[in-house]
């Protein structure tokens, strides 16, 4: 540059942990970004990548947003620090989305799964969270039919232009 600073480059998003069944348990009509509020400790362990989010869902309290089932694993040099593993957790969004969100709550069949834990570019954590409807079986399985038949696919054009 002309002035003489150098740009700071930009660092790409850090995946922590994906909820992979997500998709195949719910339609996800909308997606959130929000932050959490955690402890150092608990921060640490996720640069470490120990987390699991599979079992997680947030709910809607009090105005407030709650993360739970989130097991973030022990700092492995936290010592008396660590905090409980499986606590719930708040989540950080705007009045205006939590008061969205909880409308939209209140219809049934309608829930807020977490679906990525990342660390955005600026290095904070960050939670991918979508309102998704719940499938039923017979969604599920035609869900599997369209991949099966897209694998085909591939697999024969791969062959052809062998």
């Amino acid at each position: 540059m002309a002035d003489g600073f150098a740009r700071k480059p930009r660092r790409e998003k850090k995946l922590i942990a994906k909820n992979r069944s997500a998709h195949h348990e719910y339609f996800i009509d909308e997606t959130f970004e929000c932050g959490l509020e955690l402890a150092g400790t608990e921060v640490r362990s996720l640069r470490e990548r120990a987390c699991q989010i599979t079992d997680s869902f947030a709910l809607i309290r009090n105005g407030e947003c709650w993360l739970h089932n989130v097991h973030i694993h022990p700092y492995s040099n936290g010592s008396i620090f660590n905090r409980d593993p499986d606590r719930r957790r708040k989540l950080l969004l705007h009045r205006k989305q939590i008061d969205y969100l909880d409308g939209k709550l209140r219809m049934r069949g309608v829930a807020l799964v977490p679906l990525e834990l990342y660390f955005n570019e600026d290095g904070r954590v960050k939670l991918l969270l979508g309102l998704g409807r719940g499938k039923k079986l017979y969604d599920k399985r035609e869900d599997m039919a369209k991949r099966d038949m897209q694998r085909e696919i591939d697999r024969a054009l791969k062959q052809r232009s062998r």
